[in-house]
């Protein structure tokens, strides 16, 4: 089961996530995805959503070898190295998203990831269907 609570009274206007995610069952942990593609090779250097996109395909895969899909998220932390790549992740993560059932989110604003190309890495938590 999970029950996700979008905006519970008393909370702040959401963008996109949801303040909390109740669920149980077995959970699968996703670490954190970076735009390198199969072939290790960096995905769009200079390009936000090039590298978000491949961010979100490599979360997709990942969770697909788990069992799962985007749908089964219940939270995402999210590294961006320039907010002005904001509204960007929000697009292309919209369309990767049940918009209605958005997982919980975090946002953190980093001075650099592992490579001095990488824009974003976002990391997630997961239940798996069998248990929804």
């Amino acid at each position: 089961m999970m029950q996700h609570f979008v905006r519970p009274d008393g909370t702040p206007p959401v963008n996109g996530y949801s303040h909390a995610v109740a669920f149980t069952g077995p959970m699968v942990a996703v670490s954190g995805q970076v735009p390198v593609d199969a072939q290790g090779r960096v995905v769009g250097t200079g390009d936000a959503e090039a590298q978000i996109r491949q961010v979100f395909a490599n979360l997709a895969t990942a969770l697909e070898a788990a069992g799962a899909g985007m749908e089964h998220a219940v939270k995402l932390t999210v590294y961006l190295t320039d907010l002005a790549d904001l509204d960007t992740f929000r697009q292309v993560r919209d369309e990767y998203l049940d918009t209605a059932r958005p997982p919980a989110c975090s946002l953190v604003k980093v001075a650099g990831l592992v490579h001095p190309a990488f824009r974003v890495e976002i990391d997630a938590l997961v239940v798996l269907p069998a248990a929804v």
